[in-house]
């Protein structure tokens, strides 16, 4: 037997170090994976970046285009239906003026004219016959 042989493992007097010199290495070797993955990383942070504000520009124009298809239709959708709500009231306030003149109920408008058109006669009248306003018509 040769005298490598002979030496257990507790007995080798060059263990230690090589112990030493293999943890460092494999401390080593771990550093320099993670140097390296963290340059990957932000080479790959960096690519990620660049193609999320191409994307961002791609989608901005379609998304835009599209708000404003929709405030178009919308504005459209609005005049029709202000429109149609115009028709809608005048239609309504026909009907009602048209059943109230059937019921006999004039509306205020038409009471004003005539309290108008009978201040006009009474002064028509007043000349006529030679008199002023009364003091009694000045009073009301």
């Amino acid at each position: 037997m040769s005298e490598h042989d002979d030496q257990t493992p507790e007995t080798d007097p060059q263990l230690p170090g090589k112990i030493k010199d293999s943890a460092r290495q494999i401390w080593l070797a771990g550093l320099g994976a993670y140097t390296k993955a963290e340059e990957d990383a932000g080479k790959f942070f960096e690519r990620l970046v660049q193609e999320g504000e191409q994307l961002e520009s791609k989608t901005r124009g379609v998304v835009g285009k599209q708000i404003r298809t929709v405030e178009d239709r919308v504005g459209e959708v609005r005049e029709r239906a202000t429109g149609t709500w115009d028709k809608l009231e005048h239609m309504f306030d026909q009907r009602v003026s048209g059943a109230l003149r059937r019921l006999g109920i004039h509306r205020k408008e038409d009471i004003q004219a005539l309290e108008s058109r009978i201040e006009y006669l009474e002064g028509e009248l007043a000349k006529l016959s030679g008199k002023g306003p009364s003091v009694s018509d000045e009073e009301e």
